[in-house]
Order: C-alpha cells, then sequence, then structure tokens
C-alpha cells in the first residue's frame, strides 16, 4: 500500500538551489504522487531576500511574488508529466505556519531542506527545523544539497528492543516508509540497530570503574545473536536480506552518522515520538542527538497515533 499520494514541498524563498524540490519530483514520479510547491513567506525572508539583493542586483527591480517564482520551478515539472500545484502564504511564526498547511492538505509526506555552514561542512537544522520535526504530523524528509546516487541506499534505524521506550508500532512505520520508497525507487533497504549490551550496562552500573569493565566475547556473542533474532523477526516482511542487516555496539548518536557514512547511505529513516500533555512533542534519541551530524538526509517518521497526542 502506498500512504504517499500527495507531497508538500517547503519552498525557501531566500535560496537560489532547491534541492528539496528535485528530490520530491524525483519521488513524485516513483510514488505517482501530486506536488504542492508551498512558500510562506515572513518579514524576515523579505528582509533577507531585499539585503542579498541590494548586494547584487540593486538597480534591478526585486522579486516580490513569491508565485511566479513557484511557477518557474514548477514548469518544468509540469513538462516531465507531473502534477504540480503552488500556493503561496504570509504568516508568522514560520513553523506553526508550516504545520498547518500541512494539516490542511493531503499530503502524505512533507519535504524540506536543510542548509549547510560553509566552513564546518555540516547541517544546522533551524529552529523551524526542529519545530517541524517535533509538530510535523507525517513522515518529513530533510534534504541537504547532495544528490542521491543513481540507486540510492536507504538505511532504517530500528530499536526492536524499545530501549529508547519508542511506541511499538513505530519500527513498523519506519520499516513500511523506508521499504516504500526503495521498492519503488530500486533503492538498496538497509536496516540498521545500535545497541548497548546488557553485560556492559549491568557491571557498569554496578560500580565498576571503565577501565576494568571485563565482559566475555561469549557474553557479548549471546547478546548479538538476541538482538539480531529480534531484527530479523522484525524485518521478515520486508525483504531484507542477512548482509543488509546491521548491528552495532553503541549509542545512537555515534553509530548512526558513522553507518551511514560507512554505507555511503543516501537516506535515513528514523522514528520520532510524542507524549500526551507535553507542548512539544518529544524526539527520542534517535532523532535528537543524530540529525545535525549525518552526512546524508534524513527521514523522520511518527507512530500513527501521533496527531493525536499532540496538545490542541
Amino acid at each position: 500500500m502506498n500512504p504517499i499520494h500527495d507531497i508538500l514541498v517547503i519552498v525557501d524563498p531566500t535560496a537560489s538551489r532547491h534541492p528539496a524540490v528535485d528530490k520530491a519530483a524525483w519521488l513524485a514520479e516513483k510514488l505517482d504522487a501530486r506536488l504542492e510547491l508551498f512558500v510562506c513567506d515572513t518579514r524576515a525572508a523579505r528582509e533577507e531576500r531585499l539585503a542579498a539583493h541590494m548586494r547584487k542586483h540593486a538597480q534591478e527591480p526585486l522579486l516580490l511574488d513569491m508565485r511566479s517564482m513557484l511557477e518557474s520551478l514548477a514548469a518544468p515539472l509540469r513538462t516531465r508529466g507531473l502534477e504540480v500545484t503552488v500556493a503561496t502564504e504570509c504568516a508568522a511564526p514560520l513553523y506553526a505556519a508550516l504545520i498547518d498547511r500541512t494539516g490542511r492538505t493531503t499530503a502524505g509526506l512533507v519535504v524540506k531542506d536543510t542548509h549547510h555552514h560553509s566552513l564546518a561542512k555540516r547541517t544546522f537544522l533551524t529552529n523551524t527545523d526542529w519545530q517541524l520535526i517535533r509538530g510535523c504530523p507525517v513522515p518529513l524528509l530533510l534534504t541537504k544539497d547532495r544528490p542521491w546516487a543513481a540507486t540510492p541506499r536507504i538505511v532504517a534505524a530500528v530499536d526492536p528492543g524499545h530501549a529508547n521506550d519508542k511506541p511499538v508500532l513505530l519500527d513498523h512505520e519506519i520499516l513500511q516508509h523506508a521499504s516504500l520508497i526503495a521498492g519503488r525507487a530500486s533503492a538498496e533497504l538497509h536496516v540498521l540497530h545500535a545497541y548497548l549490551p546488557v553485560s556492559i550496562i549491568a557491571t557498569a552500573m554496578a560500580g565498576t570503574p571503565s577501565v576494568v569493565i571485563a565482559v566475555s566475547p561469549e557474553e557479548l556473542a549471546r547478546e548479538e545473536e538476541y538482538h539480531r533474532k529480534q531484527v530479523e523477526a522484525l524485518v521478515a516482511d520486508y525483504g531484507v536480506g542477512p548482509a543488509n542487516i546491521h548491528l552495532e555496539v553503541g549509542g545512537p548518536a555515534e553509530v548512526l552518522p558513522r553507518v551511514a557514512d560507512r554505507l555511503q547511505a543516501d537516506i535515513v529513516a528514523m522514528g520520532a515520538i510524542a507524549r500526551s500533555g507535553l507542548k512539544r512533542a518529544v524526539i527520542g534519541s534517535t532523532a535528537e542527538d543524530v540529525l545535525e551530524r549525518l552526512p546524508c538526509d534524513a527521514l523522520v517518521v511518527k507512530p500513527p497515533n501521533f496527531a493525536d497526542l499532540l496538545p490542541i
């Protein structure tokens, strides 16, 4: 089943390049989905555009009509046979307007660019990105200005032991979306589980200094086998072969960026959770600690009842 019939693309009105549009269009072709290109114009965005315009093109008129800009992006996509609509709004705060727009559409996926710092060569997620991660009710693809491979590689990060208190269905949501994209796009699907051996945790909690923690190879092998069986049972219906199942000892913040780099992943799919009664969603450590360090795009997936757990 394909739950993604419509894709909402958040277009940055201050950017000159739009990798989110390119990648969303590619996905729309593979998923037979419609596209909506959306700009929420804010005062800050208008001021940034004006400053950039005055630095480079002070003698030329400044484009104020964002719909015209969106139509210029939509035109070549329509020639490819895609169904594309465009929409603009002026609102603030930006994150609230974007979440509201998502709720007023039938989008099954939201796609948005993130941006690199030119010196550190890493992504700095903005407050808007974080608010979208916390509040967007549908899967959110955060893209970087790095093209996908001809045969993309997707890594689904799962936690079948639910060590991070994740809802039981979340791993299946992650796998369903990752396998859907992989299947339609003829991509490679890998599954990654990062874990800390219980034997090491128990030894550390017993007060043993870390320099003398000693766990036998037999204990570690038994625990790896236990986790492998859990993951194999989880992915049994998703057609993931043993060679594409990766078990790594360590915390998600360290393991996911390292393995994504090693596998040359194009997308890492991970989960985010919400708890009732809080003013904002709570992102599990797999997302909170990892997103800014990933060398690739991130697909943030929510449990099925995510919207119900958000405050009204």
